[in-house]
Formats: structure tokens, C-alpha cells, sequence
């Protein structure tokens, strides 16, 4: 039966086959546990059967190959291989003597072969066409029972695997945002913290200089002026480029005209915390120029400083916003009975998907109407629909596009809506998409488990229902979950 086998990369070698009356071969097939209690030898369908043999490494079927043929080994072992994204192949499973193989694809309606299937050893093997496959299914009792055993097994394997790889993709995506996400704002608190270190220095410098003179009342009253509004906040007023430009231009030149030192340097920090001449007018009115120098770079050091303060505690508190969103991400697994704020579910999903977006530049429009906006529920698992479909609507968005998440109240649910731009869902492929592994993506970018999970996340762990609309340029999937109780 199948098994699981390490990454191969064996090159193709010829084979030869020939045709033989399946009179020769029935009673080979019959020596098989598998096919001992069968009446293969008055089975009227055949006439001939194809033999094969293989040399090692010689290849049996290449993915993509048609028609499909169902084969049993009688002599060797054989390999089934999958072709990944970078052109090596994964073996995903074997056959051995006595085993047959190629049933799936033939019983799932497949029009060409999956995997490419190699020989481990120089090998033999007997194929059936489908025509003949079906007659084994019709006349053959106990081939049948063991077509449909190995059929079924297989499928249960395929299954499992499908669905660890699509948790591997989700969790490698959610990583690899993870990680970006928190390399940038730890990234920005370590170089604040260089500066701040730097400005400590420039603070005691000039602060021992400037003790060297007494100060007047009115100094003293100046500089304390000054120094609430440097410590009084982090959020000023946004300025645009341009005002922001002619601000810091004005603020050093009239820091230069009155002969302060490092006077473009120290112009952009104060107009970033909000400063204008006018009210560093005070200073330039009761020191002395030199101690008016010392003053303004003792103020831009000051400044500074609490610029680097502040940008530490934004990003602190970004690398805390992230934390939250995963914990919340993760929270709705564990409560057996619980209250979940679907925007908050939402809001911590685009936090954890915030890299991706930004790399298409894509735009979200929420619009979160629903009120109120919790849902009691047993059900778990509700972020991970939503990553998946907001996964799903930026794959689908052009660069520069926008999504659209929309939230509102109906008397017994609460909707969802996720909106993007792209090309659509074609109609025939509509009714297939919640279908276990159907996708339309490229060979070894999808699973097609993502949207087959969401429908069974939604309807059967919360009651809930899903809808689509589509077409081209305007695509809406509409999840309403029950307001109480799933």
C-alpha cells in the first residue's frame, strides 16, 4: 500500500512492453493474496492485457499522461512521485508485488494522470485499460473489494496529507508575515534607542555647559515653557510634505541667522515636535547669543530625545498589538461556550495579514455596521475562515486593488461580507468551489482545501451559511453566522 518516502530527483530511463493474452497473466494475479478467491481465469472481458518492464528509475506514467490505466505489480517495486513548484519530485507513495495502483484517478473522474510513477528496481507490471478496469469491477467480487479497499485507504491518506500541507501553507504564510511584522517595529525601537543614547551624551554636554551661568527669572520661565511642551505628547499635527518641507527650512534658517550651532540639524526636530519661531522667540529674546546656542541645542538634544522616546513606545506597542492579534487569533479554540466580537476576529486576521496587503498595495475599505457585534456560539475557528478569504480576495486583487470587508445585523444572524476586484469566479466553476480539492490555481500553489474548510467551519461548526456573488471585477462572499447559538 502506499507510503510516505523521502524527495527524488531520479532521472527517467526507457521500458519495454508487449501485449500478452490475459490468459498468461491470470494466473500470476491469482498467486496474490489480493486476488487468490477470484475467477479471473473465466472472466470474458480482457483478451489482452498490456505487460511493461522497467529497468530502474524507467518511468511507468508522467503527470499529465492520458488515458489513465489502472496496473498491477508482478514483479519489482514501484514509486509514485509528485512534480513540486521548483521541479523536484516528492515520492508520496509505493507499490510493491501483488499490489495494484491507478484506481483513484480513474474513480474520481480524472481525465490525465497526478504523479509520476517510477520503478525502485527493475520491475513488471500488467495495465488494464479502463474498459477493463470497469469489467473487473462488474465481474470480479473480491478484485473489486480490494480495488475499492485500496481506493479508499488511499483517499483517506490523500486527505490527511492535503490537509497538513494546507495548514503548513496557512501557518507559513502567517510566519512569514509574523516575522516581518515584528523585524520592523524591533528593527525601529533598536535604531531610537542607538539615537537616544547618542542625545544623552549631547544633553550632558551641553547641559554642564549651560549650568556654568547663572539664569534670570525670565530664563528660567522660558526654558520651562519649553520644556512642557517638549514632554506634553507624542501625537502633533500632521503636516503635509510640503508644509512640513517650508516648516523646517523657515525654523533652520532663522535658527542659522541667529547664530545657533548645528542649526540645520536641530530646525526638522523642532518642527516635528510642533515648534515654531515665534515661540522660541523667548529665548532668542533673554540669552545672549551664545547662550541662546546652548539653549536651542540643549532643547533640540531634549527634543530629540523624547522623538526616540516616543518611537520606542509606538513600536513596543506595535510588537504588543501583534501579540494580542495572534493570542486572539488563536483564542476562539479554546472555550467551550464563548462571546466572540466578529471585528475583533476580523481586525486581528488583517493585522496578521498586513504584510501581504501591503506588498500588492492593497487597500481595505472596512465598513463594520453590525450591531451588536458579538455572536454566542460553540463554534471555533472563525479567524481561520476569515483568513482564508481575505487570503483568497488579495491572491485574486490586481496590484493597487482593494478589498472590501462589510459587517451589518439581520434579526436572527450577523453578515459578513469580503469583497475584491478581480477577475471573478467563471459560472461553471461556481458550484465546485466549496468541493474538497478542487482549485484552479497552478499545480503546487493550492491544495483546494481553503474554501472546503471555510464552508465546513461555517455551517457545521456554527450553523452559519455562506453565499457567493460573482463576476468579473466584483466578487462578494457573504458569511452569516446566527447571533445566538450555533
Amino acid at each position: 500500500m502506499l507510503e510516505n518516502a523521502e524527495t527524488v530527483t531520479e532521472s527517467e530511463k526507457p521500458n519495454r512492453s508487449q501485449t500478452v493474452p490475459f490468459a498468461e497473466i491470470a494466473g500470476r494475479l491469482k498467486s496474490f493474496p489480493a486476488y487468490a478467491a477470484s475467477d479471473l481465469d473465466k472472466w470474458p472481458v480482457p483478451g489482452t492485457v498490456e505487460v511493461v518492464h522497467l529497468e530502474q528509475g524507467g518511468t511507468l506514467t508522467a503527470a499529465g499522461d492520458s488515458p489513465l490505466l489502472y496496473s498491477v505489480v508482478l514483479q519489482g517495486s514501484l514509486q509514485a512521485e509528485r512534480l513540486e513548484q521548483d521541479g523536484t519530485r516528492t515520492a508520496v507513495g509505493q507499490a510493491s508485488v501483488g499490489e495494484g495502483f491507478g484506481e483513484t484517478p480513474i474513480l474520481h473522474g480524472k481525465k490525465s494522470s497526478t504523479f509520476f510513477v517510477v520503478a525502485k528496481e527493475p520491475s513488471e507490471v500488467v495495465r488494464f485499460s479502463q474498459e477493463q478496469f470497469w469489467g473487473l469491477l462488474a465481474c470480479c467480487p473480491a478484485v473489486r473489494e480490494t480495488i475499492l479497499q485500496d481506493f479508499n485507504h488511499r483517499l483517506q491518506t490523500y486527505q490527511v496529507e492535503a490537509l497538513h500541507r494546507e495548514k503548513l501553507v496557512t501557518l507559513g504564510t502567517l510566519a512569514a508575515g509574523l516575522m516581518h511584522e515584528l523585524h520592523n517595529p524591533g528593527s525601529a525601537a533598536k535604531r531610537s534607542a542607538a539615537l537616544l543614547r547618542e542625545n544623552l551624551l549631547r544633553l550632558q554636554e551641553v547641559g554642564l555647559r549651560i549650568s556654568e551661568h547663572p539664569k534670570t527669572l525670565e530664563q528660567l520661565q522660558c526654558m520651562k515653557g519649553l520644556l512642557q511642551h517638549t514632554v506634553k505628547s507624542c501625537r502633533m499635527a500632521a503636516l503635509s510634505s510640503v508644509e512640513q518641507a517650508d516648516a523646517e527650512e523657515a525654523m533652520s534658517e532663522w535658527l542659522a541667522s541667529s547664530g545657533v550651532e548645528n542649526a540645520y540639524a536641530i530646525g526638522p526636530v523642532l518642527v516635528g515636535m510642533g515648534f515654531d519661531t515665534q515661540e522660541l522667540g523667548c529665548a532668542k529674546e533673554y540669552f545672549d547669543t551664545k547662550s541662546f546656542s546652548d539653549a536651542l541645542n540643549w532643547l533640540g538634544a531634549l527634543v530629540s530625545s523624547m522623538s526616540q522616546v516616543c518611537a520606542i513606545e509606538e513600536s513596543i506597542g506595535r510588537i504588543s498589538e501583534l501579540v494580542m492579534a495572534v493570542k486572539k487569533y488563536a483564542y476562539d479554540e479554546k472555550m467551550p461556550t464563548k462571546e466572540i466580537d466578529v471585528h475583533d476576529s476580523l481586525q486581528s486576521t488583517l493585522t496578521i495579514l498586513g504584510h501581504k496587503l501591503r506588498i500588492k498595495q492593497i487597500k481595505v475599505e472596512k465598513s463594520f455596521a453590525a450591531t451588536p457585534s458579538t455572536i454566542v456560539t460553540k463554534g471555533s475557528a472563525l479567524s481561520q475562515v476569515w483568513t482564508n478569504l481575505i487570503d483568497n480576495a488579495a491572491d485574486a486583487s490586481p496590484a493597487n486593488g482593494q478589498i472590501e470587508i462589510t459587517t451589518w445585523t439581520e434579526p436572527e444572524w450577523l453578515a459578513v461580507q469580503i469583497g475584491d476586484h478581480g477577475s471573478g469566479i467563471p459560472e461553471d466553476v461556481r458550484p465546485h468551489i466549496f468541493e474538497a480539492f478542487f482549485t484552479t490555481k497552478p499545480q503546487g500553489s493550492g491544495t483546494g482545501l481553503g474554501l472546503e474548510i471555510v464552508h465546513r467551519i461555517v455551517t457545521q461548526k456554527f450553523g452559519g451559511k455562506i453565499d457567493v456573488e460573482s463576476k468579473p471585477g466584483d466578487t462578494r462572499f457573504i458569511v452569516r453566522l446566527p447571533r445566538k447559538g450555533s
